[in-house]
């Protein structure tokens, strides 16, 4: 079994548990500055565990370019965190651990480590997300609550952000079947502050929970809305979009959920709403049109529900050390010479610069730790523009 996991056998599953220590050093890792889903992955593979990627760091780092070692926390930080997450009534749960949605842990930004607060196991429950317009209107809300009370009572969760408009109404309408809330910030700080009441009823009452990836005590920010939708379409089969103007999160999540090869679907309106535009041209660009709760049904019932990703895990993530000769600085400054700022394929570039995939791999993950590159799904990579 490798080292950074324990597992007990049972029927046909393998179960991985992480122990204090490995939890301690995952968060620390998870939390450390320019470390993000793929490069926490690479990490572990290269070094064989979180203990020996956080020892490698300020090393990996200055090879790609970092002029200052990255701020790691502490290990009384970390568990400062830790206490925080459990006086709070949460559990952070780690990719492979029963508890983590089996979905999420698809996707290729999966996050590692997540906070739930409420009934975890909901996360196991076959989902579908409902999003839409903050500014909804009145047949919005009632199709957004007839949505998820009629799926709910199908047997499936409710995915949704918790914003104000169809989010919330999804919820309420799912708080008695199942739902989920999806947070932009720590599991202590809810936004918007009118849904503080309903996020409450979600955790408690027994059916629901809420899930994000954020550090405890993490007010959100503008910037970390989109990392919430990717989660919103990670955590679904199938994404549905009640209303959405022409610029509106709830496409980002259409686009993010299209991205992970999720089912996208749409409500129609009029076209003389603006609410109804994001939506229409949804449907136009090849999303299914929804017209009730059996429209949904039939889309997914192929994957419904004992497809192979809703049984247990066979194993967390693949952590043998995969170990590569450091790349040298002519290896370095032609990969960076092939980027520019759109996103290419990891694949392309190890064939352009002739390099092996192994050098290759590690060179992305110094540059990323440097914080001269950025990651995109499907795995690509683009040099990161400073903002102006």
């Amino acid at each position: 079994m490798p080292e950074d996991g324990q597992a007990d056998t049972e029927p046909q599953a393998v179960r991985f548990v992480l122990s204090d220590r490995q939890r301690l050093a995952w968060l620390r890792l998870w939390r450390a500055e320019n470390v993000g889903p793929a490069t926490f992955r690479d990490l572990i593979n290269h070094c064989g565990s979180a203990e020996q990627a956080l020892a490698m760091l300020p090393e990996l780092s200055t090879r790609g370019g970092r002029r200052r070692h990255p701020h790691i926390p502490s290990e009384e930080e970390a568990a400062a965190e830790l206490e925080a997450i459990a006086a709070h009534g949460a559990r952070l749960i780690g990719i492979g651990e029963p508890d983590y949605p089996p979905l999420l842990r698809l996707a290729d930004q999966a996050p590692p480590l997540v906070t739930v607060t409420g009934e975890p196991s909901v996360l196991q429950t076959p989902a579908v997300a409902i999003v839409g317009s903050r500014n909804a209107s009145m047949a919005g809300l009632t199709m957004a609550r007839r949505l998820a009370s009629e799926l709910g009572e199908q047997g499936h969760a409710i995915v949704s952000g918790l914003a104000r408009g169809i989010d919330g109404a999804a919820h309420e309408a799912a708080l008695a079947t199942g739902t989920i809330a999806v947070l932009a910030g720590g599991p202590d700080k809810p936004y918007p502050p009118e849904n503080v009441d309903l996020l409450a009823r979600i955790e408690r009452e027994g059916k629901g929970c809420s899930i994000t990836e954020m550090p405890f005590g993490w007010q959100p920010r503008a910037k970390d809305f989109p990392r919430r939708n990717r989660v919103i379409a990670g955590l679904s089969m199938a994404l549905v979009v009640v209303e959405a103007a022409a610029r509106s999160g709830s496409l980002t999540s259409a686009r993010l959920a299209g991205e992970l090869g999720r089912l996208v679907l749409a409500v129609p309106g009029s076209p003389l709403d603006p609410r109804a535009h994001g939506t229409n041209t949804l449907i136009r660009d090849g999303a299914t049109l929804v017209r009730s709760a059996d429209d949904v049904i039939e889309a997914i019932s192929p994957l419904d529900p004992a497809a192979e990703f809703y049984q247990p895990p066979p194993a967390p993530m693949e952590l043998t050390a995969m170990m590569a000769l450091p790349p040298d600085d002519d290896a370095r400054e032609k990969v960076l010479a092939l980027l520019g700022p759109t996103p290419v394929a990891v694949d392309e570039l190890i064939v352009e610069a002739g390099l092996g995939a192994p050098q290759m791999f590690l060179i992305i993950m110094e540059l990323d730790l440097a914080g001269r590159i950025e990651r995109h799904s499907g795995n690509r990579v683009s040099l990161l523009v400073p903002a102006p």
